[in-house]
């Protein structure tokens, strides 16, 4: 039987901004992971821990300092043929967090949903164009009546469906999902969430999930990847990651979960982790194995350690 291959692998991705001539931000410093097809890996961490940059740089939205990005096959991290960039417009869509900043504001659903396949020419009639939209919005829950509206004319989460909508057009094998629910409530956001796992099961369409709700990404993800300061420092399955957290970082975002019981919520502890006074280098770091896919950034001393505790 032959191994299945990523549809995703991230090596080594590092994204660096420039602000001065003395000074660069390393909002990304050699991050690696790989995503198999119909899967879905959650990427969490703090606001500024570098989800969204690494989102950004693997869809070409930034051009990755360092590393290598191979998707289907191909290396999309250097300079891109036509081919390629190609393939990657069509076969990787992004759902980004405010739902009203990424839709046009003065074109109508129909035009907004349709973009990419104006611009990949993917139909043979204008009958056709319409009739592919209109079938992409009832599956994300929306009727054909909403077509012909405005984006200022939607709710909050209808606005998130019209953003599926258009990712899903082009039949991508990857959605990158960069926080696309904490915009919303939370009823509305069971209800997205729900969606992205349907598509997944019809599609089979795999996902990054970037967000910071932990008890979301365990209810969505296969796999989770902790991100700290551009740093992957631990990642594992969703239940290796929950049931055996090695890292003291992790530890920290796990014990903040709030638990929906408030006998448990007022005995509950959350344990802090300051960088700055742990005394913790991740440039000095390497992984360490602990089970399975469970790996820990950790140096030898540390690695012992946290296992220990």
């Amino acid at each position: 039987m032959e191994e299945k291959q990523p549809i995703l692998e991230v090596k080594n991705l590092k994204q660096y901004f420039k602000i001065s001539r003395k000074f660069t931000v390393k909002a990304v410093d050699g991050v690696s992971f790989k995503i198999m097809p119909g899967e879905t890996y959650g990427l969490v961490g703090e606001s500024g821990s570098g989800k969204s940059t690494t989102g950004r740089s693997i869809i070409r939205l930034y051009k990755p300092t360092d590393g290598q990005i191979i998707f289907n096959g191909q290396d999309i991290s250097g300079k891109m043929s036509k081919q390629e960039i190609s393939m990657l417009r069509t076969k990787m869509q992004m759902i980004f967090q405010d739902p009203m900043a990424c839709l046009n504001p003065r074109k109508k659903v129909m035009d907004i949903v349709a973009e990419g396949l104006d611009i990949h020419h993917s139909y043979s009639s204008q009958k056709e164009r319409e009739q592919k939209v209109y079938d992409i919005l009832e599956l994300v829950g929306l009727s054909k009546e909403h077509a012909n509206r405005y984006p200022h004319q939607f709710s909050g989460g209808q606005r998130q469906r019209i953003g599926i909508a258009r990712a899903l057009i082009m039949n991508p094998d990857l959605i990158i999902a960069d926080e696309a629910i904490s915009a919303l409530d939370v009823s509305i956001q069971a209800q997205v969430v729900n969606l992205m796992k349907k598509i997944q099961k019809d599609f089979n369409t795999s996902f990054l999930f970037i967000a910071h709700d932990l008890s979301m990404v365990k209810y969505i993800s296969d796999h989770i990847g902790v991100l700290h300061l551009g740093h992957l420092v631990e990642t594992g399955t969703t239940e290796e990651i929950f049931s055996n957290p090695i890292h003291p970082y992790t530890k920290s975002l796990l014990s903040a979960i709030p638990v929906p019981n408030p006998h448990v919520e007022k005995t509950r502890k959350s344990l802090t982790y300051d960088h700055d006074q742990s005394d913790v280098d991740y440039t000095v770091g390497t992984e360490h194995h602990v089970g399975g896919t469970h790996y820990v950034l950790a140096t030898d001393e540390e690695f012992e350690k946290w296992t220990k505790q």
